[in-house]
This record gives C-alpha cells, sequence and structure tokens, in this order.
C-alpha cells in the first residue's frame, strides 16, 4: 500500500458536531467544530471522499454547521437533534489548555442509522468513530450493529464535560475496539478513562484485538504499536509559533486515516512513513487556531501569499 495520506477511497465518520464559542481576551466568536467534523473535515483535505454521521439541530447552528460542510465538500447524514445542535464554551485555563461547557443537546447526543446511513457505511473502506456515547449502552449496541464487518479507525476522546460513567464509557470503547484497524488514544484519555498509564493502555487495548494503537503525548510525541513492531515518533518541529493545540489529536486521526483507506501498512518502514507523516500534520494544525487541518504543505504556501488553509 501507498502511505501517501492523499487517497482515492471514501471514509464514514461517527460521532459529533458543534459550534465552538471561544471566550478570551479578544472577545466572543463562533467556530465549527466537534472532533468527528474536524476528522471529516480533515480526511476531505487529504483528498479523501468523506461522509459524517452526527447530530445537526434545525437552527442557525445548524445551518452553520451544515454551510461549513458543504463548503469543505463532506456529505452531512444527519441524525434528528430534539435538543437543537450542539455547542461548546470554550475558555482557556491557566496552564493555557481548553476548557469546555457543553450544552444539553451535546450531553445527550445520539446516533440513529438511517437507510441512508447504513448504506454509506456498508460502502466506505474505513469507517473512522471519535467522541462517541460509549457510555451509552444502547448507543453502543446500535453502533456495532450498524458498523458489523466495517475496517474501524477509533478515538475515545471522552470529554469530562460529556462524561456520564466512566466505567461504561470504558466498557463500550472496548467493546467497539476488539478488531479494530487502529485505536488512537491519548495522555488524556489515559487519565480520564483508566489509572493514567498510557503505554499500559496501549497494551491493554493490543491485548483486546485491535490491529494497531496509536498513543500521543503531546511534547513527547507517539508510539505506534502494531503487529509488524513499534515505531516511536518526537512532535514535529515546523516553521512558525503554535497558535492552538486543539486539533492536534483530530489532525492525527484524519491522517492516520487516509493512509489507511487503501488497506494496511505492509511492514514496520510503511507505518513509520505513515506515523511521521501524522506528526508533520498535527504540527502544521497547531499553527493556526481552531481545528480545521493544516498540512505542512498549505503551510508554505501560505508563506508565499496562497491561501492554503
Amino acid at each position: 500500500m501507498s502511505n501517501d495520506t492523499s487517497s482515492s477511497g471514501s471514509v464514514v465518520v461517527i460521532g459529533d458536531a458543534l459550534i465552538d464559542e471561544i471566550r478570551d481576551g479578544s472577545g466572543v466568536r463562533e467556530l465549527v467544530g466537534g472532533a468527528a467534523l474536524n476528522v471529516a473535515v480533515g480526511l476531505r483535505r487529504l483528498g479523501v471522499t468523506t461522509a459524517l454521521i452526527a447530530m445537526v439541530g434545525d437552527d442557525d447552528a445548524g445551518d452553520h454547521i451544515r454551510e461549513y460542510l458543504s463548503d469543505h465538500g463532506v456529505e452531512l447524514i444527519e441524525t434528528p437533534a430534539p435538543r437543537g445542535s450542539s455547542r461548546a464554551v470554550v475558555q482557556r485555563a491557566a496552564n493555557g489548555e481548553p476548557e469546555y461547557v457543553f450544552n444539553d443537546a451535546a450531553q445527550q447526543r445520539s446516533i440513529r442509522y438511517s437507510d441512508e446511513a447504513r448504506a454509506a457505511i456498508a460502502a466506505a473502506d474505513l469507517v473512522a468513530i471519535s467522541c462517541f456515547p460509549f457510555d451509552v449502552s444502547a448507543e453502543v449496541d446500535a453502533l456495532v450493529e450498524a458498523s458489523h464487518g466495517a475496517r474501524l479507525a477509533i478515538d475515545p476522546n471522552p470529554r469530562t464535560g460529556m462524561l456520564h460513567d466512566r466505567a461504561a464509557f470504558v466498557e463500550g470503547f472496548e467493546r467497539v475496539a476488539v478488531g479494530a484497524e487502529i485505536v488512537k488514544v491519548g495522555a488524556d484519555d489515559a487519565v480520564v478513562l483508566y489509572d493514567g498509564d498510557l503505554d499500559a493502555l496501549r497494551a491493554r487495548l493490543r491485548e483486546r484485538g485491535a490491529a494497531a494503537v496509536l498513543a500521543t503525548a503531546g511534547a513527547d510525541g507517539a508510539v505506534l504499536e502494531t503487529d509488524a513492531g513499534t515505531v516511536e515518533a518526537p512532535i514535529s518541529s515546523l516553521p512558525g509559533r503554535i497558535v492552538d493545540t486543539v486539533g492536534a489529536g483530530d489532525a492525527t486521526l484524519a491522517a492516520v486515516a487516509a493512509g489507511l483507506v487503501s488497506g494496511r501498512p505492509d511492514d514496520l518502514d510503511e507505518w513509520t512513513a505513515l506515523l511521521i507523516r501524522a506528526m508533520d500534520i498535527a504540527a502544521a494544525t497547531c499553527r493556526a487556531e481552531g481545528g480545521l487541518l493544516r498540512t505542512p504543505e498549505s503551510l508554505a504556501e501560505g508563506d508565499r501569499g496562497v491561501f492554503g488553509s
């Protein structure tokens, strides 16, 4: 297989779509966001035909989300949103990390699988899942049934403001992760869901049947464990200052998923190339505000006066 993240396959992404209401010293502004939405848009920016299955309200926020996805060429397969569109109020903590307060719609998010959604899942080369309500057993049951036979890329992405039952979330997440093509977990996930030991979490998921596990640890880089072996990569060094780390994890998942659309890498060298490319894309994404995926190439075009994002 090729490790070029520009791919001709198709991916269906299942998860959240929302409005990020950012409050800081510059005032208040709104950005379209959500982990799954960011992954879907990121995949499309990497050349992958992409559909997003998400809950979107019949309101102004929902219209904004629809317009944004349309602008980026992502098909939206909507789940009804009786409480309206999801929203997160985002403020910076003392350490600079974002803190989220979610509205009721986000906390009670739910996915329904219409005939259109099921057909898209069945036709996709890969199904990516991020920020899913794994702590709701009925949601997990429906996901397992709808995605049966699909190749899965999973990021649990537990948000403390959405998490209702930690033990149930772990149980649901691990149930879906069995046999997944790849599972991405971060240091924050290990703290929120387990005992904080990211290496132990990586080993646990492999023991439970995940074909590959990507463990990301911020400034400490990432470790990718596969049947072909284990590879490590530091954070990528790119020109320009780091502006916002909020989209790094979503960009990493999008980049890895794009590289897996055409199949699993054949050897450790190909896995290594895929990881390095994902780290480069994550680093580029951190050089602008918001969760929109950037590539090192788009940054270079921007430096030449071309709008590359």
